[in-house]
């Protein structure tokens, strides 16, 4: 009933730990290999024998739509052999499947670990992972996005699939090489079209995973100013992104422009602690201790910390930083574990 799909190379190191997740939850699964040179595909025989090879053309969508083809099942789950199934409702997603959601996908909570200036963070996302492949494709040489084949409108249902993401971290991103080779492609792919946001979004991200905030500024600014509506699933991560970005480049007062879209976004917690961030950096604190106050207050953030103690740490910073050391050490010792907070409090006392 439901097939999973993937497409890999050189992913002896975490292949296994994917296919074992989730080998019992699926009923078919077809493995399509780009060109391995390592034991990826003699690992992925030992769980399937519909293993196939795919001569790389710089094009992800047809890499993806290949796997699909193999597929007998109509019904597809997609997953990157760097992810693993860490929770799941098999009859929900049954029930999903037999429920005749032809204009709809599934979307998966997808938990990514990465590592920033500040430290190794965890990011909570979702995205469309199943799909009827009967009315979907791939499209896209490069981040590669879903869509209808007949051009419809289709909405989206989250469904009960929790996987741990690990392709973001610093040494497996260097080790690929994925940054250079996403920016290689985005650029063809903008060549091909005709001023697509998206892809300027995305080579904004390649610079800002790079550190480049240089180019990530120049590139994310360009697909804000090419946006034609602000309600596509990827735009509040772009206007995000714009603003560390600025704040990286220590252009405090332009980073100010971000809070024009702030009703737009006033009921994440995440776009509210980047307020935070940008009035703080511009010397309002009083601003900034409300905005990181109105972040405790959701129950849920993409970025772990930034509704409790990330938010409650920043308040500490600024309270010390004014001399008000009492106060400083009551937000810190709110933070709990985090371990920043518990060296400053070890600082002051």
């Amino acid at each position: 009933m439901l097939s999973l799909c993937m497409i890999v190379k050189d992913e002896e190191i975490y292949i296994e730990k994917c296919l074992r997740s989730v080998n019992k939850m699926v009923d078919e699964i077809i493995i399509v290999d780009t060109g391995s040179k390592d034991k990826t595909k003699e690992i992925a025989l030992k769980y399937t024998d519909k293993v196939y090879d795919f001569k790389w053309c710089d094009d992800f969508a047809r890499a993806r739509n290949f796997s699909l083809s193999k597929s007998l099942n109509d019904w597809i789950l997609v997953l990157d052999a760097d992810e693993f199934i860490c929770d799941i409702n098999v009859e929900e997603i049954e029930n999903f499947c037999v429920s005749l959601n032809n204009n709809k996908t599934g979307r998966i909570k997808i938990q990514s670990t990465y590592e920033d200036i500040y430290g190794v963070k965890k990011s909570t996302e979702k995205i469309s992972r199943i799909f009827n492949k009967n009315y979907f494709k791939y499209e896209g040489i490069i981040h590669e996005q879903l869509v209808h084949k007949n051009k419809d409108n289709y909405s989206h249902e989250d469904v009960p699939i929790t996987v741990e993401h690990l392709g973001y971290t610093k040494d497996i991103l260097y080790n690929k090489n994925k940054v250079e080779r996403n920016i290689k492609l985005l650029n063809k792919a903008i060549n091909y079209t005709n001023g697509d946001p998206y892809l300027y979004y995305q080579l904004g991200k390649s610079y800002f995973i790079d550190r480049n905030y240089n180019e990530s500024y120049k590139h994310f600014e360009k697909a804000i100013l090419l946006l034609d509506k602000y309600d596509y699933e990827y735009v509040e991560d772009l206007i995000e992104s714009y603003g560390y970005s600025l704040l990286n480049m220590n252009l405090f007062d332009k980073a100010k422009e971000i809070i024009k879209f702030k009703e737009l976004y006033k009921n994440s917690a995440d776009f509210t602690f980047l307020l935070a961030l940008i009035e703080m950096n511009n010397c309002n604190f009083q601003g900034a201790v409300q905005y990181f106050l109105e972040c405790t207050k959701f129950k849920i953030s993409k970025i772990e910390g930034v509704n409790s103690f990330l938010a409650l740490y920043n308040i500490g910073v600024i309270f010390e930083c004014l001399g008000l050391k009492d106060e400083a050490v009551k937000y810190y010792a709110m933070c709990g574990d985090y371990i920043p907070a518990k060296k400053r409090i070890e600082q002051i006392i």
